[in-house]
Parts: structure tokens; sequence; C-alpha cells
């Protein structure tokens, strides 16, 4: 007889175990899969106090893993003002918005807005500091645009920020100026993360625990139950504060936490090794974030980037390189070359995170390499339409190419980089399968994947990307009890409604920790 704590019946179990496939039920101790089996097995179970839980037929699948995401970006969404394409739809919609919360707003406090898309507003262009200034003259106010690679301030935040016309423009970001006086517009690009941590009042301990636990719920309601958080701006505290987080069970997903690589040396100073943690929070890759200036030029140099990589390996650590223009996946592709060619090391898995724009010379290269690419079908659904629309026509065959990196063997991981767009596994599958812009425009159809690849690249590949295949990713003996029960089964609804798929229960170490 088998003794387990709990049952799960009359399922049908999509395993991602090649030699057991499908099961009915599975049988769960303390906080590990004991066995999957049929429904003839119940009989051979036993146990003192044993919860049943009856699927009805419904599908269970491995736990979500949502391989780049943002945690405290996420957070902030929460609690500040939503300028969305939901929202707003112009930037008269977004001074609106704006003035209302200035009313609401202690003089002097500052005001967020996240999520505002200039492709998607009317005038198809930023807001400025003087339009806010009008409805919001006695309160710093700073707008984040949807990729968070820009952001927008009154007058009031850019005096705070130390940023004026005399300002020189800072590595690796970008102060826009108005054209007849030569004063800041207000538009910053990849700065965002120099006014929050450095500019911005901190969030209080008890603001952050309150939207921690907003932000967990979220995430569980989704079937996410590991997150991988790419923050470019992850240091060292903001580490022991996710330790705090999960001492007080606040975040129940299980965290792979990547530090950003300006922080790198904190963690090895501190003697904490890659992949140290336990089986709730671990210490993950290195996160690299290049950007180009207005000249096309890459920042950091190809020689420094080397170096960063080439530090980060020698470490013993591994690299997650944000890449999105091809001459940046190219140039990230350069820095991993050439830290294997100085340290050999097999089953590196060194990352490059989007890779939006891969051409044929480079996917053979990433292959070659044993390179492995975390990716976001999410971006197609949101945004494919202005993909297509702002994308040069000769780079368009490049984009998101995840049937193309499959097909010639490279490592694939699903994930939403939210809170750039809406976090929902069920989405990025759809978008993975259909490769269609929420407006209904076809995006590179010569693309598509198969439900079960786009289910395995949220599952099982996400696991490879954090070394924890072993431990999660498939539903088999032994591995962790994350499990989420679906509504639909995704591999026979049509195509047309895998987004519709709804989430009923989130498992995460034998715990129902989510029911809808």
């Amino acid at each position: 007889m088998t003794k387990v704590d709990l049952v799960l019946k009359n399922g049908n179990i999509i395993t991602f175990d090649p030699y057991n496939p499908q099961a009915d039920i599975i049988g769960i101790k303390d906080d590990r899969i004991l066995f999957t089996g049929k429904n003839e097995d119940l009989d051979s179970i036993t146990g003192s106090d044993i919860k049943i839980i009856d699927c009805e037929g419904k599908t269970v699948v491995p736990g979500f893993n949502d391989a780049h995401c943002h945690i405290f970006s996420f957070l902030r969404k929460l609690i500040s003002v939503d300028l969305s394409e939901r929202s707003v739809r112009s930037i008269d919609d977004i001074k609106a918005t704006i003035k209302r919360k200035a009313i609401q707003t202690p003089a002097g406090e500052w005001i967020s807005g996240t999520d505002y898309n200039d492709f998607y507003l009317a005038e198809k262009r930023h807001p400025n500091r003087r339009e806010l200034d009008e409805v919001a003259p006695n309160h710093p106010v700073v707008l984040s645009h949807r990729s968070l690679h820009a952001c927008v301030l009154n007058s009031k935040a850019l005096s705070l920020a130390g940023i004026t016309r005399e300002t020189e423009e800072p590595p690796g970001g970008h102060i826009d100026r108005e054209l007849d006086t030569g004063e800041p517009s207000g538009l910053l690009i990849d700065m965002l993360g120099f006014i929050r941590e450095e500019v911005m009042p901190s969030i209080s301990e008890t603001e952050l625990e309150k939207g921690i636990k907003l932000t967990s719920e979220h995430y569980l309601s989704n079937g996410i139950t590991s997150l991988q958080d790419a923050t470019v701006v992850n240091d060292y505290t903001r580490w022991q504060r996710f330790c705090r987080f999960k001492e007080k069970q606040l975040l129940k997903s299980r965290l792979y936490y990547m530090p950003g690589v300006e922080y790198f040396e904190e963690f090895v100073d501190a003697g904490v090794s890659f992949c140290s943690g336990d089986t709730h929070l671990k210490i993950g890759h290195v996160k690299i974030t290049p950007s180009e200036t207005r000249e096309k030029r890459i920042h950091p140099s190809q020689p420094e980037l080397n170096k960063m990589v080439l530090d980060i390996h020698q470490a013993g650590y591994r690299a997650a390189i944000h890449a999105t223009r091809y001459e940046t996946v190219e140039s990230a592709v350069n820095a991993i070359e050439n830290a294997l060619v100085q340290l050999p090391q097999p089953e590196h898995r060194h990352r490059i995170e989007h890779c939006s724009e891969c051409p044929p010379h480079l996917l053979d290269r990433i292959r070659k390499l044993g390179i492995m690419v975390v990716t976001q079908p999410p971006f197609l659904y949101y945004s494919g339409e202005r993909y297509m629309a702002t994308v040069p026509s000769d780079r368009q065959p490049w984009l998101y190419r995840i049937k193309s990196m499959i097909e010639a063997g490279i490592p694939v991981a699903g994930s939403s980089d939210s809170p750039i767009v809406d976090d929902n596994p069920l989405v990025g599958i759809y978008a993975a399968v259909n490769r269609l812009a929420a407006s209904g425009q076809e995006v590179l159809t010569e693309e598509r994947i198969s439900v079960k690849q786009a289910l395995e690249i949220y599952t099982r590949n996400a696991a490879y990307a954090s070394f924890e295949e072993k431990e999660k990713g498939t539903i088999n003996e032994g591995k962790f009890a994350d499990l989420v029960l679906l509504s639909d089964d995704p591999t026979t609804v049509p195509s047309e409604q895998l987004k519709d798929i709804k989430v009923e229960m989130t498992i995460v170490g034998g715990k129902v920790v989510w029911e809808r």
C-alpha cells in the first residue's frame, strides 16, 4: 500500500514524461509527486488523513514557469495609475487621469503612472513635461512606458532628479531635449531604473508587503508556480528583501532571482554562489541589459560586454543578456562565444533574453554555441500589429522565430516580461500557436508551433533555463508537486480558444494555494 497526503483523481493529466505521457491520478507526499497512475490504482493508496481532489475529467499540467519577469515593477504597477491602452487613448486622456490623481494626492507626493504606449496614443508620440505640469504642477510625476525602457517626468520630478539643460548624457541612457530651447523634454530613455532607485522615495515596508501579497495572488491565479526575475537593478538588498517575503510566506510561487550585472560583485563578495538558495528561492543568471544610442551604438561596447560575460563565466555564474535588435543579439553571441573559447564549459546555458530579431546566420551560431533563448510569445499578441508597422520589412522575417529555433535544436523557454504585457501563460501559448495579434493581424504564421511545444516552453523548457529540470517542469515521481488544474484541455480545444482557458486550481509543493 502507498501512503500519500493528497491525491488528484479523475484527471486528464498531461505529464510531459515521454515514457508515461498521460495519467488519471497523481499521488503526493509532502511537497513531492510520489506516483502517477490510473484511476484503478486508487485501491492501493492508504494514509491516515488523505485529501482527495476530484478533477472531474479536467486537465492537469505542470505548474507554469514564467522564465522572464519583473516582480517589483509589477508590484509598482498594482499601486500606480493605469495608463495602458485599455484605460487611455490619447495624451489628453493621460492628462485627465493624472489630474484626477493629483486632486486625491497631497502636494509634494510622487504620482506614478504605468504602461502608457506612444504607438497606441492618438498623437503617436510620448507626452512631455509641460503637458504634465499643466495638470500636476505641485507633484513630481513619472510615467513609465510599457517597455520600461522609457519614462516621462514633469518639471518637478526632473528637478528632484537633478536633470537640467546642462546635464550630460548618462552612459547607456538618453535625455530627450526640446529642439528650440535645449531644455529636457521630460522623456528619458533607459533611465527608469535610476529614477526609481535613486530619486523616488522607497516604497514603505507596509506597502511592499501589501503589494507582494496582491502580486503573489495574481501569479497563482494564472497558474504560475515559478518565477524568474530578470531585473537589471536586482541587488543584494533586494535579494534579502525577497528572503524576508519567503520567510513570511508572502510570495508563494518559487523564485529564481537574477542579480543585475552592476551588483554581481555584491553576491560574490557575500560568498553567494550560482544556484545557491533553497527549493523556494535561488540565485540565478546575471542580467545584462545593453542599450542602443540614437546612433545605434551598443553600450557597453563589444570589448566591455566580452569582459562582463567572461567575469561572470569565470566566477561560476551564467549570463542572461537582453537583446532585441539583431545587432545586439550578435553582440551577445560574440560575448558568450568569447567566454567559451577562453573557458570551455559544456551545458553552460548562458541565455539571450528576447532574441527578437534573429537572422539565419545568428540562429546557426546560437545553436552551435549551445545558448539558451528565453522569449516572449505574448508580445506577438499585444504588439504584433506595431511590429508589422514599425519593424523594417527586411527584418520582419526574423521576428520571434520560435519554430525555427526549436527545429534547429535551440532550447527555448517562454515568458511574459511582465509587467510589459499581461503574464497569463495561456495567452502566450495562444500567441505561439496562432501567431495572431489581438487585432487579428497575422505575424509570421510560418513560425507557428504546436500546442504541446507551446506548453513545454512554459514548463519543461523554462525549468531547464534555470537548471531546475530535475525538480520541476514535468509531472514525474520525485519532482515538486507544482500543478495547475485547467478548465479545458489545451491539446484538444480549437486553437482560437486557448487564451480563454481558465485556471481552476493552483498547487505549489502539494498544497492548494489558489482556487477559482
